[in-house]
C-alpha cells in the first residue's frame, strides 16, 4: 500500500482503460456485423469463418480480463494485477494484429479498427510499465 495520503494511481492510464473498454465493446460488435456481411456476400470458407468468430470471442474474453486486472491494479495500487494485465497485453495485441493482416478477407474498416486497437494496446503498455515502475520505487524502496 502507498504511504498514507499518497496516490500513485495513474489517471491517464485509467482514462485510457475506460476508453479502451468502450472501444473494445464497439470493436466486438462491429466485427460481428462485418463477419455477417462477409459471410453473406463473400465466398468465405465456412471453416475460416468459424475460426475467425471463435478468435473474436477469445479476444473478447482476453480483453475483458486484461482490462479488469489493469483497472484493479491501477486503482488499488497493486503490482501483481497490473503485471498480469501487462502480460495479457501481448495476446490481445496479437489478436488485433491477426485481424489487421492475417484473416481471410480484411476490409478497410477492419484495418482501421484494428490499427486503433493496436494503438490502444501500445499506449496502455507504455503507461502500465511507467505505473509499475512508480509502484515498485515507492512501495518497495531499496
Amino acid at each position: 500500500m502507498a504511504p498514507r495520503g499518497r496516490r500513485l494511481s495513474s489517471i491517464s492510464l485509467e482514462i485510457l482503460l475506460f476508453l479502451n473498454g468502450w472501444y473494445s465493446a464497439t470493436y466486438f460488435l462491429l466485427e460481428l456485423f462485418v463477419f455477417m456481411y462477409k459471410g453473406l456476400l463473400l465466398p468465405y470458407p465456412t471453416a475460416n469463418l468459424v475460426l475467425d468468430l471463435v478468435m473474436l470471442f477469445l479476444y473478447l474474453g482476453i480483453e475483458i480480463i486484461r482490462l479488469f486486472f489493469a483497472t484493479k491494479g491501477n486503482l488499488c495500487q497493486r503490482m501483481m494485477p497490473l503485471a498480469i494485465s501487462l502480460a495479457m497485453t501481448f495476446p490481445s495485441a496479437m489478436m488485433a494484429f491477426y485481424y489487421l493482416l492475417l484473416q481471410t478477407y480484411v476490409l478497410r474498416l477492419e484495418a482501421v479498427m484494428s490499427t486503433i486497437l493496436l494503438l490502444f494496446c501500445g499506449l496502455e503498455l507504455v503507461l502500465e510499465v511507467i505505473t509499475l515502475t512508480t509502484f515498485s520505487r515507492i512501495l518497495r524502496p531499496y
